[in-house]
């Protein structure tokens, strides 16, 4: 089986002492390759730096995510452009509204997402989307710009159905990660994943965030990783009735088709 992380964060602190484990313990799973999350200046460098050490495994994003939005200037974009310019870049983001949280202002959220979406725009790239309690404002620029760019995900969707039906009118791709695992919290996700296309469907970890619960004999550690991804296709296979095989091919033709990564 074949799979693509199409989101993780793997500059993250927490894999400083044993990335080469976790991506032969992620290969030995099933993953085949990882897009590493960009989401401030360093993770962008970073991600970049994976994606060119070891590109048959790796691809990157470049972006600010919503959280560090007010440290968002002109030499930020001018340096999302040279890295988002790089072949390895596959996405513009982290970019996107978090109103939950607002760790940065939403009048500046606001207006750094909309600088990523003229730059996805200008360079012809996806965008990798981030939205949190922010629906009718995020919406609202997506479908301005919709028309000058060339796609997207809405990584880690955990909205209701309106959004959801939403975004796929906007033939955005849907990011589902180990929140459908969550007996928590994940029960509404679970009765929605059905509603999403076959060809608009991509699976991630969001590592090392959102270790999926139904993971056993249960990890030591909360850290998540690629490997766990094959949870969140099981369980998507369950929701959706839907063999676990075939939702592999999916996904895996999903990114292929809209971040051009992936086996073949």
């Amino acid at each position: 089986m074949n799979l693509v992380d199409i989101g993780a964060n793997l500059s993250h602190e927490s894999f400083v002492d044993d990335l080469d484990e976790v991506v032969s313990a992620a290969q030995a799973a099933g993953v085949s390759h990882i897009i590493v999350t960009g989401t401030d200046q360093n993770s962008n460098e970073a991600a970049m730096s994976l994606s060119q050490a070891q590109p048959e495994i790796f691809s990157c994003t470049a972006g600010f995510h919503p959280h560090v939005a007010e440290s968002f200037d002109e030499n930020a974009l001018a340096s999302v452009r040279a890295l988002a310019s790089e072949d390895k870049c596959v996405a513009i983001g982290e970019t996107g509204l978090d109103f939950n949280r607002n760790l940065s202002a939403p009048q500046i959220q606001l207006e750094v997402f909309e600088e990523h979406l003229k730059l996805a725009a200008e360079l012809g790239k996806p965008l990798f989307l981030h939205q949190r309690d922010a629906h009718p404002e995020f919406i609202a620029l997506l479908r301005q710009y919709r028309e000058q760019i060339v796609g997207g995900v809405v990584h880690c969707f955990t909205d209701n159905q309106q959004a959801l039906e939403d975004y796929i009118a906007l033939d955005m791709y849907i990011g589902i990660t180990g929140w459908v695992c969550d007996e928590r919290r994940g029960t509404d996700l679970q009765t929605l994943v059905g509603l999403i296309p076959s060809d608009r469907l991509l699976i991630e970890t969001d590592s090392p965030y959102l270790l999926p619960r139904t993971i056993r004999p249960k990890p030591k550690t909360r850290r998540n990783e690629p490997k766990h991804l094959v949870e969140v296709l099981y369980m998507l296979s369950r929701c959706c009735g839907r063999p676990a095989e075939q939702l592999a091919i999916e996904t895996c033709e999903n990114a292929k088709r809209l971040f051009g990564v992936g086996p073949g």
